[in-house]
């Protein structure tokens, strides 16, 4: 008869680390599904933006506007109603505090947008607006790898607030109104059809 002998698995002192980067990937891979928080009902029936192709920004947005079923995304400006340009698009990671080694305990993630919008005539319907979000998270370097994957995490959570900051401001754009087409006067009667009342001549 054979004793069973337990078998000892080598221990890695970093294995634990793993745990919390898998937790945090599988909640990225569910928030990179599409989740639509409200209708936009954009005040023109197609617009062109000019974020790169690839722009993950771009295309959150774009989803966002077609799902709405009212206004249509372009592949390039002619024919378009309204043009979104982007200006600028910035991210940036400034150290909030330090420890008592001097070594960064805390950051915070900057988010930033310029964008403004025109029309087929190149009439600015929005000036250029700057969005700015931001989000602190701490640091500790025996948790580089989670930490890591939770920045990634603060950086899509922006992106979606930012797609909302950006929708609601499209939103809120007054388009010019078509003008009204003047009242007809009626036309002048020519002198020659004015009747004029006798002249009164006072008695002698």
């Amino acid at each position: 008869m054979l004793n069973s002998v337990p078998l000892k698995m080598p221990v890695n002192s970093r294995n634990w680390l793993r745990w919390p980067v898998m937790l945090a990937m599988s909640a990225l891979l569910c928030a990179c599904g599409f989740h639509l928080r409200g209708s936009a009902n954009l005040p023109f029936k197609s617009i062109y933006m000019t974020f790169a192709p690839t722009s993950p920004l771009g295309i959150e947005l774009k989803r966002n506007i077609v799902a709405s079923g009212n206004t249509a995304v372009l592949p390039k400006e002619d024919g378009a109603e309204a043009t979104l340009q982007v200006l600028s698009e910035t991210r940036e990671k400034v150290i909030l505090t330090l420890n008592s080694s001097g070594r960064p305990s805390e950051y915070m993630l900057y988010y930033r947008l310029t964008f403004r919008v025109i029309d087929a005539q190149k009439k600015e319907l929005l000036a250029p607006t700057l969005i700015t979000l931001k989000r602190d998270i701490s640091y500790n370097s025996s948790q580089e790898l989670s930490k890591d994957a939770e920045e990634v995490l603060l950086y899509r959570d922006m992106q979606s607030d930012m797609v909302q900051q950006i929708l609601r401001r499209l939103t809120a754009i007054k388009t010019a109104q078509p003008t009204q087409p003047a009242q007809q006067l009626e036309p002048a009667v020519p002198a020659s059809d004015q009747v004029t009342a006798p002249i009164a001549v006072p008695a002698k």
